[in-house]
């Protein structure tokens, strides 16, 4: 039905507009273009636009900001900023969509969306100029981020921001902007405007809510880390709390980075070189032994900096007289076996009563972010800290309580968390899980994706992409082989785990690399049909800094002969490693 009303739309596009082409920037730059140009009411379904809400400003000579994994952007572009409102057919609602329109003589037939992070969609419009495309964000009808806007009054969700925020505002931004941009660029009638999305962390997981929900209006989606699952995703940031709790106790934080580094030693020579990078995070866990550092000295300098709160990847490195990244003071001590039983609990992954597993860890050689504690000058000891990240999503989102934090863990157990998780799961199945596995519409329309995870990402685990990625080949392909299968989903979907790296960024505590030309690679596979089958990636960093790599498509994995050859290997035993079943929940969790 949506292709339908996409194709009545383009023909209506056709019919008004002047078939003259907006030559210059000046001409395609005016309120009264825009307004001739917007789609017709009653063409796009459920969507009233607003010609009088419209505004349009020329830009010349603009600047912008870095993008996604790539470096600051030092040209220059002349476009025109528009913003148009619109309702739904039947509700009293209004959200805002700003668009930027290259100029005319840049203008390459593309449109690009970006994605989000946290609980805020983008809030950017020009991430396509770079590009030659168009681009746009929404308001989503709501004022300020998702997490400010769950509920009406406790108890009490508001649905009409979880469908908007889940996948609904960024597909009917699409939408409306690929009309418009059809429009106002004189292209005809079924004319190609390649689509692009591009995000990390909950941008990621925006992006695969518009493969699963808006599959035929996308050519190219590239999705880092994402943050889906969210019933799952966001409570597990209370796992590592619990634990220590449970186990009554909360290890200095220097104490924890000590841990990380030496695992960083032991395993970063596992994958044929030794360069500060644990790129075989699998061969880590098969071979590393946590009781090994016990014993082992550490020490951090006092320091009144603050923690980064949503752990991107910015630790410090622990060396003699170093600074760690929170207010605590100089700590001075040898790794416990009671530190290392924390870690052993919590890299063991989620598990109820029962032994069944709920929820997967993070990989070897991470850092221990959720569980870090905070320091009690009165007591002169490390108490528990509890993550808001996780604690803010139990009482907005499963307790329907508007406050920002649980107050306390007091008799909160694993199955508590697992209760919570499931709670959720059932809840936003719908909107915020953004985990569909068939992905058939998307596939037809011949749409590419290209996924990528920080191998040491300590925030979303990245075996739940691995995760994902085994639901959609088993979906997609039920009736072949393992090879067989990824032989077919590689056609049109690639995951490449990136070696070191952190959430979305890379890593200060391992020196890899990390892509920064994902949109170039799209853009080559999509419009000249040019496969990744390994993905570009720089080291920015340490003693091969500059140095360009060739990632490997999952299920490959890297190893070195020596110090400058790197090839793709198959590893059972590495794929086994990754391999998760959730049996604590009755349900299937893609």
């Amino acid at each position: 039905m949506r292709q339908y009303l996409r194709t009545t739309a383009a023909a209506a596009l056709a019919a008004g507009v002047n078939a003259a082409s907006n030559s210059t920037l000046a001409t395609l730059c005016t309120v009264s273009n825009i307004q001739a140009a917007l789609p017709a009411n009653g063409t796009l379904n459920g969507i009233d636009l607003i010609p009088s809400s419209v505004t349009a400003n020329a830009i010349y000579n603009g600047s912008l900001s870095a993008g996604f994994g790539s470096t600051a952007d030092t040209n220059t572009y002349n476009y025109c900023n528009v913003t148009v409102s619109y309702a739904h057919t039947g509700k009293n609602d209004n959200i805002v969509l700003a668009y930027t329109f290259p100029s005319p003589d840049s203008f390459t037939n593309r449109f690009y969306v970006g994605g989000g992070g946290g609980y805020a969609l983008s809030s950017s419009s020009t991430g396509g100029l770079a590009y030659g495309a168009a681009s746009g964000f929404t308001d989503a009808g709501y004022d300020g981020d998702y997490d400010a806007n769950v509920l009406a009054g406790s108890g009490s969700l508001i649905y009409d921001n979880m469908h908007m925020f889940g996948y609904k505002a960024l597909g009917e931004m699409t939408t409306v902007g690929k009309a418009l941009t059809q429009a106002l660029y004189s292209a005809a009638a079924g004319a190609k405007i390649y689509t692009y999305y591009e995000g990390c962390s909950d941008g990621g997981r925006e992006g695969w809510s518009q493969v699963q929900r808006w599959g035929e209006e996308y050519d190219g989606v590239i999705v880092g880390a994402p943050a889906f699952r969210y019933a799952q995703q966001q409570i597990n940031h209370l796992t590592s709390n619990v634990v220590e709790k449970t186990l009554g106790y909360y290890p200095p934080p220097c104490e924890m980075d000590k841990i990380v580094n030496l695992t960083i030693a032991a395993c970063d020579g596992l994958d044929g070189r030794t360069d500060g990078v644990v790129s075989r995070t699998d061969l880590c866990k098969l071979n590393f032994n946590f009781n090994s550092t016990i014993g082992e000295p550490y020490y951090c300098a006092a320091s009144t900096s603050s923690s980064l709160g949503f752990a991107f990847g910015q630790r410090k490195r622990q060396a003699d007289n170093s600074t760690t990244s929170t207010t605590i003071p100089a700590q001075n001590g040898t790794v416990t076996a009671e530190g290392v039983a924390v870690v052993q609990q919590i890299m063991a992954g989620l598990f109820n009563s029962e032994g069944k597993q709920a929820y997967l860890p993070w990989q070897y050689a991470s850092s221990f972010e959720d569980a870090s504690t905070t320091y009690d000058s009165t007591t002169g000891s490390f108490q528990l800290d509890i993550k808001s990240t996780g604690g803010e999503f139990v009482t907005k989102f499963v307790q329907l309580i508007d406050i920002d934090n649980l107050s306390s863990l007091d008799n909160i157990t694993y199955d508590t968390l697992i209760e919570w998780m499931n709670t959720a799961m059932i809840r936003y199945s719908d909107t915020l899980q953004t985990t569909v596995p068939d992905l058939t519409t998307f596939k037809s329309a011949g749409g590419k994706i290209i996924h990528y995870h920080g191998e040491s990402d300590d925030s979303v685990p990245p075996a739940s992409s691995i995760h994902y990625y085994d639901s959609v080949r088993t979906t997609m392909n039920p009736n072949m082989g393992y090879n067989e299968s990824v032989e077919a989903l590689n056609d049109w979907y690639r995951l490449f785990l990136v070696p070191g790296a952190a959430h979305c960024s890379t890593n200060t505590l391992q020196p890899g690399p990390y892509p920064q030309v994902n949109m170039a690679t799209m853009i080559n596979w999509v419009e000249n049909g040019v496969e990744p089958t390994t993905l570009n990636a720089t080291v920015a960093s340490g003693s091969y800094a500059g140095e360009t790599q060739n990632l490997c498509s999952w299920p490959l994995r890297p190893y070195w002969s020596g110090n400058n050859s790197m090839e793709c290997q198959y590893d059972q035993a590495s794929i086994d490693s990754w391999t998760y079943t959730f049996d604590a929940f009755k349900l299937p969790v893609y």
